[in-house]
């Protein structure tokens, strides 16, 4: 059973930038962050593929969220610039053991096996 640990998030000011990281305790073959805000749906934002050497990123944040990996510590990180209101959401980890993700880059939560409980990330205007 993978475990993903988050951490990093916080409140910031529109503008500023934030990085939150996820820690796994196993290398996976891929992963990924979502973000759900209250009444909305989960939303892809970008995953990293190890079994494949991947990046995939949302059109909506392309240009101002990067993820990066850490294959020493089994750990992605994702940089958020240029932070929005709109960008307030619980940010989740999610990995998955499979190659499927990372060779098909899927933007489904059920491509994704394994879940983090999530960071806060508040964004003020």
């Amino acid at each position: 059973q993978l475990q993903l640990v988050e951490s990093g998030g916080g409140t910031v000011q529109a503008g500023d930038s934030l990085r939150i990281s996820c820690g796994a305790s196993a290398r996976a073959n891929a992963m990924g962050w979502f973000r759900q805000a209250p009444g909305k749906v989960r939303q892809f934002l970008a995953a990293a593929g190890w079994s494949v050497d991947s990046i995939n990123v949302a059109d909506s944040v392309k240009g101002r969220f990067h993820i990066s990996r850490d294959n020493a510590k089994n750990t992605v990180y994702l940089q958020m610039n240029s932070l929005k209101p709109d960008d307030t959401a619980v940010y989740i980890c999610a990995a998955s053991m499979s190659d499927y993700t990372a060779t098909y880059q899927p933007r489904t939560p059920d491509a994704f096996d394994y879940w983090g409980q999530g960071t806060q990330v508040t964004v003020s205007s």
